[in-house]
């Protein structure tokens, strides 16, 4: 009797356990980033290589979403933001910054395992922070005219939390 309890019991802790299935991501270009340079931008390189954007002057209606493939909260987050980003393409752009990384390809490596597939722009040198601050993840509502709409600080909790926020700040219905 015992072990047949004991062999229910590891059928019901399987059956409940997460899937681990992998969702394959892809680091893509940022020329659907389209912003300004001016003598005191804060221009960032792409994290496929290629040029990047001038991070305070992209028109939105745009997320930013500030993130590091060391930060365990970004990792609970990127669910969230790829479930949101199919709903989303068309009507708000999703721009990824990935700052504070060892090497560039620990950021590639990350887009890659975490089933990102929006421009994601690199920050090598820590130059965003005159702009974003310090502290990850943090996600930037930008609207039409440039201007910063809300600074959500921390991990986004929801896709329906995401979805509000840009209802409320950027006026996108989804």
């Amino acid at each position: 009797m015992k072990r047949l309890a004991i062999v229910v019991a590891l059928l019901l802790l399987v059956g409940c356990s997460s899937s681990t299935e992998k969702i394959a991501g892809q680091v893509v270009s940022c020329e659907s980033i389209t912003s300004t340079t001016t003598e005191n931008s804060v221009v960032l390189d792409c994290l496929d290589g290629t040029d990047g954007a001038s991070v305070d002057s992209i028109k939105g209606p745009a997320i930013i979403n500030v993130w590091g493939s060391w930060c365990g909260p970004c990792k609970e987050e990127m669910p969230i933001l790829r479930s949101f980003y199919e709903k989303a393409q068309g009507k708000v752009l999703l721009i990824g910054v990935d700052v504070e990384e060892a090497s560039i390809e620990d950021g590639q490596k990350f887009v890659e395992n975490y089933g990102i597939t929006w421009p994601n722009l690199y920050d090598a040198d820590g130059k965003s922070r005159a702009y974003f601050g310090m502290g990850v993840p943090v996600t930037w509502f930008i609207a039409t005219d440039g201007s910063v709409a809300y600074k959500h600080i921390g991990v986004l909790k929801s896709e329906i939390e995401l979805i509000s926020m840009t209802s409320r700040y950027l006026g996108v219905k989804l």
